[in-house]
């Protein structure tokens, strides 16, 4: 599933592609796509629109189309390619669930293999977006207000970095990454976190989704950028996907444990389940 690097990279290509092109037709060959409308009555809400800028919260990509609001959710498998004109492998692929017909010929395609993304038609995204937690890579997420939220949570920390109200974006790769940068367990309990431990989270979490960001995302098996590139950040992964493999840190075998009902990967050396304790100082 598409995370918050991943989203943001996606953000920043259909930015330079969108803005000023205006929609010809809308084609959508799987009308489930549409969370707000029917398919014929969503392509004469927008056609004849321009595209105005793109912002993302959370998950979520924001497009502005005056008077409306255009909000994508890619969910698990969901993909989308901007090109200069119709590109016959995404125009007659079986997975393409909708098309953006252009001025000039340009297209924007969304594909998704498994249907769960959506496409959403509104005037505000604020109904989708309202409740999500802070932005983790925002000015306004600083580490006071992180070891705030913490300190009033009794749940295991993965579980709560992964859900949306508490902070917004974080998905399985960047939470099992940021939990061994920073030398915790994701059984740990949030408010079991010292000063020392919440200020190393807070450090990892921004520090791996800043550079996620600028590697493009991590391309494990659909995601690609909107140039249909994929990311790089893959070669980075220091636990995420590499059962097996040597803790980069200390050379212990990367194990794969369930947390939440999620495939987790920690280094049983580095991260230590027991909290800290008065003897374990010195």
């Amino acid at each position: 599933m598409p995370e918050l690097p991943e989203v943001e990279h996606i953000r920043r290509g259909l930015d330079r592609f969108l803005p000023g092109r205006c929609i010809e037709g809308v084609n959508i060959p799987w009308p489930g796509i549409l969370a707000t409308h029917t398919p014929s009555d969503f392509a004469a809400a927008v056609r004849g629109l321009a595209f105005g800028p793109v912002a993302r919260r959370g998950k979520y990509l924001i497009i502005c189309l005056p008077p409306h609001t255009l909000t994508i959710h890619l969910r698990m498998t969901g993909r989308l390619y901007a090109a200069d004109e119709p590109d016959p492998g995404w125009e007659d692929h079986p997975h393409t669930r909708a098309v953006f017909q252009l001025d000039g010929g340009a297209r924007l395609y969304m594909r998704d293999l498994r249907k769960f993304g959506r496409i959403y038609l509104s005037s505000s995204a604020s109904s989708l977006v309202d409740r999500l937690g802070p932005e983790p890579l925002s000015d306004t997420f600083t580490l006071e207000r992180f070891a705030e939220m913490l300190s009033s949570h009794h749940r295991q920390i993965k579980p709560l970095l992964l859900d949306q109200h508490t902070v917004a974006g974080l998905g399985n790769i960047y939470t099992d990454e940021s939990l061994w940068k920073a030398g915790l367990h994701p059984l740990r309990r949030a408010d079991s976190l010292t000063a020392e431990e919440v200020a190393a989270l807070y450090t990892a979490l921004r520090a791996i989704l800043a550079e996620a960001v600028t590697h493009g995302g991590t391309t494990l098996r659909d995601y690609r950028g909107v140039d249909d590139v994929a990311g790089s950040h893959q070669r980075a992964l220091a636990v995420y996907g590499r059962a097996g493999h040597a803790c980069p840190r200390c050379c212990t075998p990367v194990v794969r444990i369930v947390v939440g009902q999620r495939g987790t990967h920690i280094c049983p050396t580095c991260q230590r389940e027991h909290e800290p304790r008065e003897d374990d100082c010195g």
